[in-house]
């Protein structure tokens, strides 16, 4: 028991020391300048917001200064209060809507996380995810638009798009690639999310070209791990609360439908590397090539996994969502060609699936109320 605790403590650890080695280039780039993160304290944000501060521990030379902004629309976590106070970290609340403070200062390089992920919650949030997609972005864009007009362009910009951009795919689309237009619907329960994604894609574009503002997408395809709170109700986390309570492993749908997973720690990478290396006005696909597992085989992986470690007893069984729109738009397959992403700026993932599920499972029994939990 108290191996499983060690090693449920070091996961994060780890993997904020494996970043820091992988990105030394980049973060060396980001050292003695101002980054911006909306949205910081989300799933993405628990290591984005750490690996910088992680860095900062390690190199005091020239710090990263890091401002986070979020509104803390489901909550402040535990983990950045912890952080509220460490030397070059401000944290503001602040809705991606709102006009950046006039004392703000000009930032060198600016990541726009801020908007919910989770089906479950961006239906429950709709206009909410819409004008953070949006009119959030608006503002940002506007804002670097406005320093680069004044003499002092940042550097980067990043802004977190989705793989819910390609809809359902038909299976010659299948691994899909940047060039694949989407499938979308305007009007479903998941529209609020795709759409305004889908638009927020056009507007970084559009200030691409006409205002040269330095501005990168990334599609982020299924990432998983630590971070991603335990009640996110997405499918790892939720098979993972089920093991974690002894409960056996419930299936909301038949299972048959297919993705491909990528552990945060390599999908960060990602994003750092396209944050200062990636082409402007581009769009990149972030996540694992494969292969693809269906969501039955993911059941039965994560209850054998935990079978070894944890002695868990339980097996797996189908149920159904209370929820009538739960499955509704939900793409039978996902997969990402993230080919582009590994010739421009050397993206190329590292952690397998089942280290990967190893390694959320360890987090999450330390973690029991996932990123809103305990320390």
């Amino acid at each position: 028991m108290d191996q499983l605790n060690t090693a449920s403590r070091n996961v994060v650890d780890e993997d904020l020391a494996d970043l820091c080695t992988q990105l030394t280039s980049e973060l060396s780039e980001l050292s003695g300048r101002r980054l911006l993160i909306t949205g910081g304290a989300g799933f993405l944000g628990y290591y984005l917001v750490q690996a910088i501060t992680h860095w900062n521990a390690r190199e005091r030379s020239a710090p990263i200064q890091l401002v986070v902004h979020d509104n803390f629309i489901r909550g402040v976590p535990g983990w950045l209060e912890r952080l509220d106070g460490t030397a070059n970290l401000t944290i503001t609340r602040r809705d991606a809507t709102s006009p950046l403070p006039a004392d703000v200062g000009p930032f060198d390089y600016l990541i726009h996380a801020a908007s919910i992920a989770s089906p479950t919650y961006y239906r429950r949030y709709p206009l909410e995810t819409l004008d953070a997609n949006v009119l959030g972005l608006r503002v940002l864009l506007d804002y670097c638009r406005d320093l680069h007009a004044a003499g002092h362009p940042p550097r980067g910009i990043l802004y977190f798009s989705s793989s819910e951009i390609y809809g359902d795919p038909p299976a010659h689309a299948i691994p899909t690639p940047e060039t694949y237009p989407g499938q979308v619907s305007s009007t479903g329960p998941r529209a609020c999310y795709d759409e305004s994604k889908r638009f927020g894609e056009t507007l970084c574009v559009t200030y691409a070209r006409q205002f040269g503002v330095p501005v990168t997408i990334v599609r982020p395809f299924n990432n998983f791990g630590p971070g991603l709170a335990a009640g996110d109700r997405r499918v790892i986390p939720d098979f993972a609360r089920d093991v974690l309570a002894g409960k056996d492993i419930e299936l909301l749908s038949d299972g048959r439908a297919t993705r491909t997973f990528c552990y945060v720690a390599d999908a960060v990478a990602g994003y750092y590397k396209l944050l200062v290396h990636g082409q402007r006005g581009e769009a990149y696909n972030v996540g694992s090539a494969g292969p693809e597992i269906t969501i039955g085989e993911l059941a039965d992986r994560i209850a054998a996994l935990a079978r070894n470690v944890f002695a868990y007893q339980g097996s797996v069984r189908h149920g159904a969502s209370e929820d009538r729109d739960y499955l509704t738009d939900n793409p039978q397959r996902r997969a990402p060609v993230i080919t582009k992403a590994w010739r421009d700026v050397g993206y190329a993932p590292r952690v397998g699936l089942d280290e990967g599920l190893m390694r959320s499972l360890l987090w999450y029994r330390f973690h029991p109320d996932g990123q809103w939990g305990p320390a």
